[in-house]
């Protein structure tokens, strides 16, 4: 079961959205070798706005992920893209209704 969740929210600096989203687009191919990471979302929320959304079964999973490649990349980049520190919430998961992966 998918028991937690990160929701991180960046704000791009002017000029530098199509960075971000090439950025985060760029990270699906770290986040897929995390096996503890079951499910993760690039969002554009707004002309400026991004997030990010994954899940994990657990604590160990979610601090995994933490300190994986993405969260590095994006640390040592969010001075350079992002106006603000991305906004990086821990989140508890109530319900989850996941694909069946045989589907796709």
């Amino acid at each position: 079961m998918i028991n937690l969740a990160l929701w991180v929210r960046l704000e791009a600096k002017p000029g530098k959205e199509a960075e971000v989203e090439k950025f985060l687009q760029g990270g699906l191919t770290a986040v897929e070798n995390e096996p503890d990471t079951i499910s993760w979302y690039a969002l554009r929320l707004g002309p400026t706005t991004f997030g990010i959304f994954d899940t994990f079964h657990d604590e160990t999973g979610r601090n995994a992920h933490l300190s994986g490649a993405v969260a590095k990349a994006l640390m040592e980049k969010a001075s350079e893209l992002l106006s603000k520190p991305p906004s990086i919430e821990k989140i508890d998961v109530l319900a989850a209704k996941l694909p069946e992966m045989s589907q796709y």
